[in-house]
């Protein structure tokens, strides 16, 4: 997979991590606190399994493309744990340079960083 599909699969799972999410938490709430049954978490409680282990997947392959750190791996690792905190760190990670050339910086890598 070229970097930038791969870049692009992980910052998508990353959001979509979160996004499950709040729909798993959502059905908590209702099975729990309203007690109105369990139809959102036997929905969403797969949606996010799946979208977690993509996103655990990804971080692996990204972080060797990427050649992140030991910390930064570990950091994207243990943000998959927390609610939504993959998009913060998805966010992180693409200011900082560690998902390679980002669209709000299309001359990154370019030699004319000069400005930016």
């Amino acid at each position: 997979m070229r970097a930038t599909r791969l870049t692009t699969a992980f910052r998508v799972i990353a959001f979509a991590e979160a996004l499950s999410w709040a729909g798993l938490l959502a059905g908590m709430y209702a099975k729990y606190v309203t007690e109105s049954g369990e139809l959102g978490v036997k929905v969403f409680g797969p949606i996010h399994g799946a979208v977690f282990i993509a996103y655990g997947l990804l971080t692996l392959l990204v972080a060797r493309a990427q050649r992140w750190s030991w910390p930064v791996l570990l950091l994207g690792l243990a943000a998959s744990v927390p609610p939504f905190a993959t998009a913060a760190f998805e966010v992180w990670a693409a200011r900082t340079g560690r998902l390679g050339a980002s669209s709000r910086h299309p001359l990154r890598g370019t030699g004319y960083q000069r400005g930016l």
